[in-house]
């Protein structure tokens, strides 16, 4: 296990330096950063080529990226443009996007595969075919129209929620925004989970279970849950990353100041030092969670050794 875990660490150092390189070559070429900075006028030439060398966009693109890398192993993740250090944006704007994605994976994993597991055991029954259309229509709608409805149902017309969240928002508030963001992920969980489960049930370890007499919990949950959960744990795994990543929209809507928040007022700024910061923090937890997906096979099925 060891020995695989330090290989994995490995292959993870070329995946991160070509993602960061391909993220800090798509973010340079978004257009000029200094022209958003003098507002509607354009800047002279002289103010230009000043801010163009404050933030040392007057390298080539190629000694831009190495300065940025040397940095970043220093835990210099750089400076916006309006003076205020990257980590400084960084630990205002994760510890509350990391809430919301706990919230939105609680979800996942708590209504997801126990309405998986229910519809995959009671397949074509009337249940079973009504959550599959209705995670069909929830995967059909938009998360925007879905976060919108849901906003003005029960923020405005009927007042159960605050239809924005406070700027320091508590678990208790970000209960809704935390649906809207799973609720895709959630019908694919379900869905996934559901078709496992069926497949499984035909299997011949679930029926040398039952032809001992084993009780019918203990054969759903030690024997029949714990080997379907392998596909869905990959899913879940890889969704970490993109619910982080992925709460632009969520996080508009309920002004969620989070991750997605800063990498939308980096985008529409231009501001490239604040995007490929952001992003290369997901990275690394995109890699971590795959890394973590991966041990968690052998917990689930005791045939899988890593040599």
């Amino acid at each position: 296990m060891g020995r695989y875990v330090i290989r994995r660490l490995l292959q993870m150092i070329p995946v991160f330096f070509g993602t960061t390189l391909l993220i800090f070559l798509m973010v340079n070429v978004m257009g000029d950063p200094i022209a958003g900075l003098c507002g509607d006028r354009q800047c002279d030439p002289a103010t230009a080529a000043q801010l163009r060398s404050e933030f040392g966009l007057d390298k080539p693109v190629w000694q831009q990226y190495l300065t940025y890398m040397g940095n970043l192993f220093t835990g210099d993740f750089g400076t916006a443009f309006n003076g205020q250090k990257v980590t400084e944006l960084m630990a205002t704007a994760f510890p509350i996007t990391i809430r919301l994605t706990i919230v939105a994976i609680v979800f996942e994993i708590v209504i997801g595969i126990s309405l998986g597991v229910v519809t995959g055991l009671r397949r074509g029954r009337p249940i079973d075919t009504t959550v599959l259309i209705l995670t069909l229509v929830v995967i059909a709608i938009p998360t925007f129209v879905t976060g919108l409805l849901l906003q003005l149902l029960l923020g405005v017309k009927w007042g159960i929620i605050k239809p924005s969240v406070s700027p320091d928002p508590t678990i208790d508030e970000l209960l809704v925004p935390g649906l809207v963001l799973a609720s895709v992920s959630l019908a694919y969980v379900t869905r996934l989970t559901r078709a496992s489960i069926a497949e499984n049930a035909r299997a011949d370890y679930v029926r040398t279970a039952v032809a001992k007499g084993l009780p019918r919990r203990r054969v759903v949950v030690r024997h029949l849950l714990r080997n379907s959960l392998i596909p869905v744990v990959t899913f879940i795994g890889t969704d970490v990353g993109a619910l982080m990543g992925g709460a632009i929209v969520t996080e508009r809507i309920f002004n969620i100041h989070g991750v997605g928040y800063q990498l939308y007022q980096g985008i529409l700024r231009q501001n490239s030092q604040t995007v490929v910061g952001f992003v290369t923090i997901l990275v690394l937890v995109f890699l971590a969670a795959n890394l973590i997906v991966d041990l968690l096979y052998a917990v689930l099925d005791p045939r899988i050794r890593y040599a």
